[in-house]
């Protein structure tokens, strides 16, 4: 991927060199009302308790984020599919400024490499190699998300699940200096120079 990213994108430059190329990586979430267990301030010595739950409802989080700015793109959904991706590209690449080409890197999922995927025109896809999670800066956001505002709380129905999503993502979404710094990996610093 270190190597393949300055090739992209180098070739978009030359395939649109009247855009401003902008980088940007994606990824979803599944949130469930299991919530996820984190540290907590305790006295030493003490064995402080967290809530668990055990109900098995989810909902997605659909996320991008351009490391250099630190702006983000998101949506809560009830599932992630084909027809959703569909549907969050063409919101996404809606909210793109007119001068614009966003490079979208995201894993190998299926319904990113499905035949029915819909990718728009100011938009073009990477595909991560599988198995890579570490070269997803998004996944950081997921685990900010998890540890800071949705951990060792208790969900008791899909509505309160959803609304702390929700509360979460526009939380995170209002820190670009806090995300450009977290996401802006040295090496995709330096694919963007070269």
């Amino acid at each position: 991927m270190k190597k393949v990213l300055p090739d992209a994108i180098r070739q978009l430059r030359q395939c649109f060199p009247d855009k401003d190329i902008r980088l940007w990586f994606q990824d979803e979430a599944r949130i469930g009302q299991q919530g996820t267990i984190s540290r907590v301030w305790a006295e030493t010595g003490s064995c402080p308790r967290a809530v668990r739950q055990t109900n098995y409802q989810w909902t997605y989080l659909f996320g991008a984020v351009c490391p250099v700015t630190g702006r983000c793109h998101g949506w809560r959904m009830p599932y992630a599919n084909t027809w959703i991706m569909n549907l969050y590209l063409k919101d996404f690449a809606k909210h793109l400024p007119k001068n614009v080409h966003a490079l979208l890197v995201m894993d190998g999922a299926g319904w990113h490499g499905s035949k029915e995927l819909q990718i728009p025109d100011n938009v073009s896809i990477l595909l991560l190699p599988p198995y890579s999670p570490e070269l997803n800066p998004v996944e950081l956001i997921w685990r900010q998300l998890r540890q800071r505002t949705l951990s060792n709380r208790l969900y008791p129905t899909i509505d309160h699940l959803e609304a702390a999503v929700s509360e979460a993502w526009m939380w995170i979404s209002n820190q670009q200096e806090e995300l450009s710094d977290l996401c802006l990996f040295p090496w995709i610093k330096k694919a963007l120079i070269n």
